[in-house]
Parts: C-alpha cells; sequence; structure tokens
C-alpha cells in the first residue's frame, strides 16, 4: 500500500530524455504509459533539444545534450542514469525503489541519453545507474519502456491487478 511521504512532503518523478519521439505512434503510447505512470507518482517529463551532430563530434553532441538536461533537473533530485550496463532491476525492485524515494520525499530524475548516449558530464553525476535492458535501445524505445514501467511500479506499490 502507497504511503505519502512524511511531513506531507512530495517526491517528484522527473523523467529526462533527450529529443522528442519522431515516430506518431510511438509518441502516443508514450504519451499514454507516462499519463498512467503520472496517476501514480507525480511525474514531470522535460525534453531537451538534440544537438545536430552534423557540425560536431559525438563527444561535444554528448556533453551539449547533457548539459542541457542538468540545466532543467532540480539540484536535489537523485540521478537516475539509464544505460545499459547498469543495475537490473525487475519490477517489483524497481517499485520499491520509487517507494522508498517517497517515503523519504526525495525527488528522483531519471536521465536517458540521446541519439549517441549521454556525456561524462552526466555520466558523473548519478546515484544509480539502471539498465532497462541489456541491450541498447533508441532512446524513444528507452522512453516508451520506463514509461510503461513507471506504471507498473505504481501498480505494484498499490497491489492492483496490472502486474501478473
Amino acid at each position: 500500500v502507497a504511503r505519502p511521504a512524511p511531513d506531507g512532503a512530495a517526491m517528484k518523478v522527473w523523467g529526462a530524455v533527450v529529443g522528442k519521439p519522431r515516430d506518431a505512434a510511438l509518441a502516443a503510447a508514450i504519451r499514454e504509459y507516462e499519463a498512467r505512470a503520472a496517476r501514480y507518482w507525480p511525474l514531470e517529463v522535460v525534453e531537451v533539444k538534440e544537438e545536430s551532430a552534423r557540425s560536431a563530434s559525438e563527444t561535444v553532441v554528448m556533453r551539449k545534450e547533457g548539459e542541457r538536461l542538468l540545466e532543467r533537473l532540480p539540484g536535489a533530485a537523485r540521478l537516475v542514469l539509464c544505460d545499459p550496463g547498469g543495475e537490473a532491476m525487475d519490477s517489483r525492485a524497481f517499485a520499491a525503489m520509487l517507494q522508498q524515494q517517497r517515503e523519504r520525499a526525495q525527488d528522483l530524475a531519471i536521465v536517458i541519453g540521446g541519439a549517441h548516449g549521454i556525456g561524462d558530464v552526466v555520466r558523473e553525476r548519478p546515484h544509480r545507474r539502471l539498465s532497462l535492458a541489456p541491450w541498447t535501445l533508441p532512446h524513444e524505445l528507452a522512453r516508451l519502456v520506463l514509461a510503461e514501467q513507471l506504471y507498473r511500479a505504481g501498480t505494484i506499490v498499490r497491489n492492483e491487478p496490472y502486474h501478473k
């Protein structure tokens, strides 16, 4: 059963992503799951502009996108970086981690890099690295997976039937 944060404080989940989904069907699925997730967790999605790779190296692109992400996130939020080399969690463990953050009234910023990945400016900052899959996902698909898992985590915490 979900418990409120101590002293009425609220935890917010920040989804920080590079770019907007280009495929209309994928964008619709992302919006649907982000809306579902927002019923369980105060959710704020931050989209930052993709950097053009035409005139810059991948390193420069990743650095600029990373700086944009960090500028838009609250400094006190615990930063979780989605990374194929990160910690693998099943849905129940992810739900428990989110609930723990809620009980601490600690904002959580979950970051998904762009098409070229994420630069060192962000790689040096996370409190945790989370693997959404053992393979590299396109960033738009990673966003859909994260949104679905946020929704699933909410149903787990409330002991609702979605998670089987």
